[in-house]
């Protein structure tokens, strides 16, 4: 799973200041035992606004100012966030991602911040990446990939950005479907850019937990799914029950659909 910052910041009548940040992020360390953190920075904005935070009015909040473009309007707050983040981690892994990054400029400016406090607070076990949300960010992954440390496929927004469907619109919605082919070739575009560097991709979002998803995924050589805790079960036995080699003619088929109702058709009948 991932660590979703923001709530954090939801819960605070006031942005919460390093102190509590460094205390928030110390439980969730601890509760770790060793294994890594994965960490969101702030990703508010659009249909996540804070009280404390107002933002002028936007005709389109999702096209707008939210995630690493707001906090970079704001680099204070992202600097005491990582300060935070890299203070309670005390050398344990962490692993930092900034969420709607649309290039390689965007990914410079947040991870010049993160160089700045690393610099004052060394942090072994860190490796710094983005989130593939925005189309640009995954057709350009071949020119982030050199610079990243691993990239995270949101696949709720990045299906909602590419088919243009806002995933909460109320007739529209069913059709904001993560297997539609166009979403599964800007995420196999993402891994081998992201393999040719040696980096790892993860997965999350719905569909990193749908049952006919999952042999896709494995199919293009994703390294990581990120589920909900009472997924995990599920996710498990469906990866058990695979093999490498029928998980690729899987990804194979559903690439050459037109829909997505073709794919899940067609991985229905193999």
């Amino acid at each position: 799973g991932l660590l979703r910052t923001e709530f954090i910041f939801m819960e605070h009548p006031d942005s919460p200041d390093l102190d509590t940040q460094v205390k928030e992020y110390r439980h969730a360390f601890d509760a770790l035992n060793g294994l890594p953190l994965v960490a969101r920075t702030l990703d508010v904005g659009g249909d996540k606004p804070l009280d404390y935070w107002p933002l002028p009015h936007e005709d389109n909040p999702f096209l707008g100012l939210r995630g690493i473009r707001l906090s970079l309007t704001r680099p204070e707050i992202l600097e005491t966030q990582v300060r935070a983040l890299l203070t309670a981690a005390d050398n344990r892994p962490l692993r930092i991602m900034f969420p709607m990054v649309k290039d390689l400029e965007e990914f410079r400016a947040a991870k010049a911040i993160v160089e700045r406090v690393r610099a004052e607070i060394p942090c072994q076990g860190l490796q710094v990446g983005v989130m593939i949300e925005v189309p640009s960010c995954a057709l350009l992954a071949h020119t982030l990939a050199p610079e990243v440390d691993f990239f995270s496929v949101g696949t709720n927004d990045l299906t909602q950005y590419t088919l243009a469907i806002d995933r909460g619109h109320g007739q529209l919605s069913a059709e904001s479907d993560g297997l539609h082919p166009s979403v599964l070739q800007l995420i196999r575009m993402t891994v081998e850019a992201a393999h040719a560097h040696q980096r790892w991709v993860g997965i999350c979002g719905e569909l990193a937990s749908d049952p006919q998803a999952i042999p896709v995924l494995l199919g293009l050589d994703v390294d990581e799914l990120s589920v909900t805790s009472r997924r995990v079960p599920l996710v498990k036995a469906c990866i058990r029950g695979l093999s490498r080699e029928h998980a690729r003619e899987q990804a194979k088929l559903a690439l050459g659909k037109a829909t997505a109702a073709e794919v899940r058709d067609a991985l229905e009948t193999l």
